[in-house]
Parts: structure tokens; C-alpha cells; sequence
């Protein structure tokens, strides 16, 4: 058995998260309004190299009931399975449930596309998921993707407060789902760079509050346009911040890189 990142003796031996482009796809008041379903979104499975700054977009909560749901380590059952015991476990009474791209991106390793059918489990769970788990391409995202720390979003903000739920906004959301996977896949880094850069477009058409909101101490919108010019793309790890990924071939001052987990 692969022994563990050191830091996973702090933090536990649970995989973190990212989500590149298409997210909140995943969520039923979105998909709903698809008119060419599916809408697809890339997660990524990380070694806990380092601890996720909380309310960063990263699945930290969701992370922190599946650590303490299994004692710190993934058990060795259907993954599919796993998924489902986590969405019950971190959504039981809750009016507004997390998505399941929180608890999918934690569990099945390496680069997955999830494809969300609002007509198929009910927008919850994916209609597929398309699984990418070659070495070749996570070492390549590896080099290429680097993550600056901007700050967590801040309480009392809300992401959901105006929302524009344009059904051709939304299928292009579901769109850069798609282009970012097959970007990967391709190792392409131009086109994984515009699929990021058009995800945020897409978040700020559907719900403007994602990059603007009066509880925000950060001019994100000024941030995101200043890396997305000097660099071949970039979006936030989530609403309100986080952290800023940024594509490049070459180094990016401040920021540090991720070890993608390939291996269940």
C-alpha cells in the first residue's frame, strides 16, 4: 500500500478536491434549465499534500464529515457506493444539499467528468462519469496548474442572492465542462486555460454575486482579469475566492502546485 504524504498524519489520509470548469452544474436548479443536457464539470482527486484553506470551494466540509464518517481513510468498497453514504451523511436534514461533485471529487481518484442530466437521478447524481486516471495527463495538469491563495469567502456572504438562470448561459456552462476534460485529455494547454476563463464568464452571467458581493474585501473580478491577461487562463476554486488557479507553462509568483491522486 502507497504509504501516505507525510502531512496526511495532521490532516488525515482523506484525498482534497478541486473543481475546474463547470461547476454548479451539478446542482438541480441549474441543470434543470439546460436545454441540451448533459452539462459536464471536471473534478480532480489531490494527495493531501497540504491542508485546504476552509470555505475555498475545496470540499473542506465535505472532507471533514468523510474523516470523521471513516475514521480518516477511504474504505475499500464500490466507490459509487461511497459516494452515496457520504451525500446521506453530509446532507441529511439539510434544506439546501451540497452537490455530489463534493463528495464524487474526494472519492474516485484522478480527473473525472461529470455529466449532470436533470432528467437522470434528478439532477443530484451524475447521468456518467467519465474517468481519467493515466499518468501522462495528471502529471502534465500537475506542471501546468498552479493555485494562489486569495482568502476564504467571508461570512455572510451568499453566492445565491441574484440569480440569471438563462438556459444558453447554462448550456455553455455545461460546455466548459466538456472542452476542460477533453483539454486534459489532450494536454492542451491553450484550450485548457480558455475553458476556465469562459467557466468564470459563465458564473458571472448565472450568478453575478460568485465574483461581486458587498461582504467581499478582494476585487476578484480586477484579479481574475489581470492573471487571465498574463497567463493562458485562470478561474477561483469557488465562489467568493479561495483560490485562484492559474494555467501556465511557466512559473507563477506566489502560488504552489498540487499532486493529482490516480490511484484508488
Amino acid at each position: 500500500m502507497k504509504k501516505p504524504p507525510l502531512v496526511a498524519e495532521v490532516i488525515g489520509a482523506i484525498p482534497n478536491r478541486l473543481q475546474l470548469a463547470g461547476g454548479w452544474i451539478d446542482q438541480p436548479f441549474v441543470s434543470r434549465f439546460n436545454p441540451r443536457p448533459p452539462g459536464s464539470m471536471v473534478v480532480v482527486a489531490l494527495e493531501p499534500t497540504f491542508r485546504v484553506m476552509d470555505r475555498s470551494g475545496c470540499a473542506s466540509g465535505t472532507r471533514a464529515v468523510a474523516t470523521k464518517l471513516w475514521k480518516g481513510r477511504l474504505p475499500n468498497r464500490s466507490l459509487e457506493e461511497l459516494v452515496r453514504e457520504l451525500y446521506e451523511a453530509e446532507n441529511k436534514g439539510k434544506a439546501k444539499p451540497s452537490g455530489s461533485q463534493d463528495m464524487i471529487g474526494l472519492i474516485y481518484p484522478g480527473i473525472n467528468r461529470l455529466d449532470y442530466d436533470f432528467a437522470a437521478n434528478g439532477g443530484v447524481f451524475p447521468s456518467h462519469i467519465e474517468m481519467l486516471t493515466r499518468a501522462r495527463p495528471a502529471r502534465w495538469l500537475e506542471k501546468v496548474l498552479h493555485l494562489l491563495p486569495v482568502e476564504p469567502r467571508p461570512e455572510g456572504y451568499n453566492p445565491l442572492g441574484v440569480k440569471h438562470l438563462n438556459p444558453e448561459w447554462i448550456a455553455r456552462l455545461g460546455r466548459t465542462g466538456k472542452d476542460c476534460f477533453d483539454a486534459i485529455r489532450r494536454m492542451d494547454i491553450e484550450a485548457l486555460g480558455a475553458s476556465l476563463n469562459d467557466c468564470m464568464v459563465c458564473w458571472e452571467k448565472i450568478l453575478p454575486h460568485i465574483v461581486r458581493h458587498p461582504t467581499l474585501k478582494v476585487d476578484l473580478k480586477a484579479m481574475l482579469r489581470v492573471y487571465q491577461q498574463r497567463y493562458s487562463g485562470a478561474m477561483f476554486s469557488g465562489c467568493g475566492g479561495g483560490y485562484l488557479l492559474v494555467v501556465s507553462r511557466k512559473p507563477v509568483p506566489g502560488t504552489f502546485q498540487v499532486t493529482i491522486r490516480i490511484a484508488p
